[in-house]
């Protein structure tokens, strides 16, 4: 390309601007870079853009949002407003109130009655619903009065209960308790720890134990309180504290968490402080740097290196913020991205940090009360767990 353009250039000493936007427009799309006039605003903060990208000659459909930070909020939501169940993403923004969503963290999904549970960290509204998992990377929000703060990191956690100078160290929370677990289950939950009998449940309210049930199960959690469910080595831990009389009803409890947190230097000192908090799989750029960590987050290589549909999110290098969807599975149509595919896009953007959301078949885009992207699942738009929405801040009085 270069030596195509070189001798004009030399010759003539100058070019025309006619002749400097089509070279510029044809280097562009040669890359993937897509111009600031394909965004068009639709609500104050809020810009849209549909692009049909090729990679080679392969088709791929890409929807953009770019989001201004101080005339939008982010606010993440969990299907059904509880810990566990599932929702479509556009049923979530519609009750919700939202002018844009997208789906937004891992979940399970099957059959069961723990669908919909997050496969990884999930705070909304500072409450925890579900802790960290492989060291992944994770998206933070925090709601100013002038604008909404992002970060992206990578989070561990540990959660442990002290109970008369005791410790207990909990392995999960809010999900299904497994053989040799203790889960904390608290109120967003669901009505009950939906355990099977043979375990035992701790009852805490008002910071001290008010019941210990031993053997029963799917005990009712008290609002404001919690329950901690023991089954296997676990409970015969705390069978053995309660034969020595280490565990009590009416004795004190408290829970404390311990963050590890990794590099997140602007916005609140602590990832905690972030009122909401979603996971994903893996980080694709840091620093104003391509960084793909599927490997230290024990992605598979199919997951990085097989072309989806994907969902992700960057902070851009103006200040701005960008929600991306990418169709795919749908051959002649859209052939989705592998994660490098979808670093360098975003990086051709100008994004300067961005991470993976979940895709696949989640992959949604919702804006103005309808899903702009196509979903691949043949029946149309999935249940997911968790959704990432877009509100308008209101004006400030006298503006």
């Amino acid at each position: 390309m270069n030596r195509f353009f070189r001798p004009r250039l030399f010759r003539y000493g100058f070019v025309r601007p006619a002749h400097l936007v089509l070279l510029l427009c044809v280097l562009c799309a040669l890359c993937g870079y897509s111009f600031a006039q394909d965004f068009k605003q639709l609500h104050p903060g809020v810009e849209y853009a549909q692009v049909d990208h090729k990679i080679r000659e392969d088709p791929v459909n890409i929807n953009l949002l770019r989001l201004d930070l101080k005339k939008v909020r982010l606010d993440v939501h969990h299907a059904l407003d509880k810990a566990i169940g599932l929702e479509t993403t556009s049923s979530i923004a519609t009750r919700k109130g939202a002018v844009a969503a997208i789906n937004a963290g891992f979940f399970r999904l099957d059959n069961s009655i723990f669908a919909g549970d997050a496969s990884g960290v999930l705070k909304i509204d500072n409450r925890l619903y579900s802790e960290p998992t492989q060291d992944r990377i994770a998206m933070f929000m925090k709601n100013g009065s002038d604008e909404t703060l992002v970060a992206f990191d990578h989070l561990r956690t540990r959660t442990w209960f002290e109970i008369n100078k005791r410790v207990v160290a909990v392995d999960g929370t809010n999900r299904e308790r497994k053989e040799d677990e203790l889960v904390e289950f608290t109120s967003v939950f669901n009505r009950s720890t939906l355990t099977q009998p043979g375990g035992i449940e701790i009852v805490a309210r008002g910071g001290r134990i008010a019941e210990i049930l031993d053997g029963v199960g799917s005990t009712i959690i008290p609002f404001g309180g919690y329950v901690l469910s023991a089954s296997g080595k676990r409970k015969q831990q705390m069978v053995e504290w309660l034969a020595k009389g280490w565990l009590k009803v009416g004795m004190k409890i408290t829970g404390f968490t311990a963050v590890d947190q990794g590099s997140i230097t602007d916005g609140p000192s602590a990832p905690f402080d972030y009122e909401d908090i979603t996971n994903g799989v893996p980080q694709l750029i840091k620093n104003g740097k391509i960084d793909i960590t599927w490997k230290q987050e024990k992605a598979s290589r199919a997951f990085a290196e097989t072309r989806h549909p994907r969902t992700a999110v960057a902070k851009l290098r103006d200040g701005k913020f960008l929600m991306m969807t990418v169709d795919g599975r749908q051959p002649g149509v859209s052939v989705g991205m592998t994660l490098q595919e979808l670093a360098e896009y975003l990086f051709s953007l100008g994004a300067v940090d961005a991470m993976n959301l979940d895709g696949g078949g989640s992959t949604t885009m919702f804006l103005d009360g309808k899903v702009v992207n196509k979903p691949s699942d043949p029946t149309g738009e999935r249940k997911i767990g968790d959704a990432i929405i877009v509100t308008l801040r209101k004006p400030k009085s006298g503006k």
